[in-house]
């Protein structure tokens, strides 16, 4: 996959629902004109510079985030992910996260982490109280999509939750 960036050792690996057609042309994470990623990550104090998304990999060595998706096929929206891509997604996810052991896994959207635990209900925006894989802290973070109807304010609030975290960790 052209926009996946993983190593052992990571501090946070992103996990998304899928590249979109934007991304997966570019070859960069969250390349999308209303993507917020990029300064949610900033304002929240994930990084201390506003990073453009032909800059994602340097993320990889600057801070130890890495990128993934719970399906590798790009497309418009995720809604046109099928439940057997989402199967064989959740097998290849598990295997990623247990072998790349990162310290955190941030789920970019409470549907991606739903997804992959199959958890639909009492899922809350943050740390969740037990982790899919031993050692790897689970986050659940808003989608940075431009369709999220959530203010930037209100993500980087959140945001600012993993932000403390990995401050404690470093």
């Amino acid at each position: 996959m052209i926009t996946e960036r993983l190593r052992t050792g990571l501090l946070i690996i992103f996990v998304g629902f899928n590249p979109s057609l934007t991304s997966y042309e570019r070859g960069f994470n969250y390349a999308g004109r209303n993507n917020r990623f990029y300064r949610v990550l900033y304002e929240s104090g994930l990084t201390e510079r506003l990073y453009a998304p032909e800059e994602s990999p340097n993320l990889l060595s600057d801070y130890g985030y890495g990128f993934t998706n719970i399906v590798a096929r790009p497309t418009a929206r995720a809604d046109e992910l099928t439940s057997s891509e989402y199967a064989e997604g959740r097998m290849i996810l598990h295997e990623k996260l247990t072998r790349y052991q990162p310290r955190i896994a941030c789920y970019v959207g409470k549907g991606v982490y739903a997804e992959f635990t199959r958890r639909r209900q009492g899922v809350l925006w943050g740390f969740q109280a037990e982790s899919v894989i031993d050692n790897v802290l689970d986050f659940v973070a808003p989608s940075t999509s431009g369709l999220v109807r959530m203010t930037l304010a209100e993500q980087v609030d959140i945001y600012r939750h993993l932000s403390d975290r990995v401050a404690t960790l470093k």
